[in-house]
């Protein structure tokens, strides 16, 4: 299973001054979530409940992540978009 990428403080500090790179950092973090949902789900155990429970968690947090995503995208409209 591929490793989820990791925040580093210099991201953070820089996000904090910097509305497009928080902005694009949020995006960032949501595709590596669901990449990394999509990975879990195509796994020969993914019908365990364990990881059911795992998938659900993810799903609760990439909605989380998909609303702090278009609250940012309103306070900052001019961000540049992640590819």
């Amino acid at each position: 299973m591929p490793a989820f990428p990791l925040v580093t403080d210099e991201d953070l500090t820089r996000a904090r001054g910097d509305a497009a790179f928080r902005q694009q950092l949020a995006v960032a973090s949501l595709q590596s979530l669901i990449d990394l949902m999509n990975e879990l789900r195509r796994q020969p155990e993914a019908d365990t409940p364990q990881l059911a429970a795992q998938l659900r968690e993810g799903a609760d947090l990439a909605v989380k992540l998909s609303e702090i995503v278009k609250k940012l995208a309103v306070r900052a409209p001019k961000a540049r978009r992640v590819s």
